[in-house]
């Protein structure tokens, strides 16, 4: 598959194991897991590093297998809701810092650009979310409210 804003084709990566049953060496039981994935939400954590450090720090290499649910799901059925999808305020996150940099160095070009077109990934991102009723349909984005929602 290609890229959204070049001509070129992806990168490969590393592929996870084909298995579909959880590893005899892991120890912890469901519960614990959810338990766990939901303190480390309470903490302020989002989806992708409750991952990582379950995966690293308690030996659980993979949250579907051990519980049979996704992390967003255990964190809905635990009451644990995101103001807003983890991608959307991940390139929120990326056009305030680009902002930053463009606002300092007013020539640079290139960046004023990759701004443009990350502000463009957010904006056909939220009128998707809006769609599908994942965020009100009165939210808008403005690099005032990203700044405000991202810090």
């Amino acid at each position: 598959m290609s890229r959204m804003h070049s001509s070129k084709r992806g990168r490969s990566g590393s592929k996870r194991p084909m298995t579909d049953k959880n590893p005899d060496w892991v120890q912890q039981s469901p519960e614990e897991i959810k338990d766990l994935a939901a303190k480390l939400a309470g903490e302020g954590k989002n989806m992708a590093t409750i991952g990582l450090i379950l995966r690293d720090q308690h030996a659980i290499p993979n949250v579907r297998l051990a519980t049979g649910k996704s992390m967003k799901e255990i964190l809905e059925e635990k009451g644990i809701k995101p103001a807003l999808p983890d991608d959307l305020s991940n390139l929120m996150k990326r056009a305030v810092e680009v902002n930053k940099h463009v606002q300092m160095n007013k020539k640079d070009l290139h960046s004023t650009r990759g701004m443009h077109l990350i502000e463009s990934k957010i904006r056909r991102l939220t009128k998707y979310y809006k769609r599908e009723g994942l965020i009100p349909e009165t939210w808008f984005y403005s690099m005032a409210n990203a700044a405000l929602e991202v810090e």
